[in-house]
């Protein structure tokens, strides 16, 4: 009943309203990491990937919202965190680029959920605070407004699959972008602090840092099997 009565009151929709703007502008990152997961699926299996991927990260982000406060205390996470990513843009860029045979060219499924989990988790550390601050504590609010934005992920993740497939730099593009949030995941850690505010640029040069090193790391484990030919004997 107490739900219900929350539903009338004009604060409840605002708060409403502010989370699922939040969530438009914070999804943009996680719809290229879907779409590049997801890409590799054949095309009857790429809508199951984005859905399951995108419900799933929903839900993982409302527990991590419930205890992103204390999460964001702990040290080294957000470095652990912000390396993870490195490696997942580096992993998704060297499997679009290598050119190998039917056997490689569609992904599995449950491996393109397991890395938009897993992106999504890292990814959304920093971006549960805001979250957590338009709801307010109401439970309800919090969930209801992730929920909407599932539709939003989807689409944005369907509309970069398209994208990517008619224009080929956006799969480079993407990864640096991977990249770009595991760098500035790295630089906010607790840890980094005091070092990041006596040095203003540290933010951005990290940033920068993470994307070129995807882009650069995900070249070369693209090419390495062609570097070692005795390697398929």
């Amino acid at each position: 009943m107490e739900y219900l009565q929350s539903f009338q009151t004009p604060e409840f929709w605002w708060g409403l309203l502010k989370i699922i703007w939040i969530n438009i502008l914070l999804s943009g990152d996680n719809a290229v990491v879907i779409a590049l997961a997801a890409r590799g699926l054949p095309p009857h299996q790429q809508k199951r990937a984005i859905l399951f991927g995108s419900g799933a990260a929903v839900v993982l982000r409302v527990i991590l919202t419930v205890i992103a406060a204390w999460l964001l205390e702990l040290q080294g996470l957000q470095i652990i965190g912000g390396l993870l990513l490195l490696w997942i843009g580096a992993q998704l860029l060297a499997d679009e680029e290598e050119e190998a045979g039917e056997a490689k060219e569609h992904a599995n499924m449950m491996a393109a959920v397991r890395t938009i989990l897993i992106a999504d988790l890292v990814m959304s550390l920093d971006n549960v605070i805001g979250v957590a601050a338009a709801a307010q504590g109401d439970q309800l609010l919090l969930i209801l407004g992730l929920a909407i934005s599932i539709p939003l992920v989807v689409f944005g993740s369907s509309m970069m699959i398209k994208l990517m497939e008619r224009f080929p730099i956006i799969i480079v593009l993407g990864a640096a972008l991977i990249g770009w949030v595991g760098g500035e995941t790295i630089a906010n850690d607790v840890l980094l602090q005091d070092f990041k505010a006596a040095y203003p640029w540290f933010h951005m040069l990290f940033a920068g840092l993470g994307a070129a090193v995807v882009v650069a790391w995900g070249r070369m484990l693209a090419q390495k099997p062609d570097a070692d030919p005795s390697a398929s004997n």
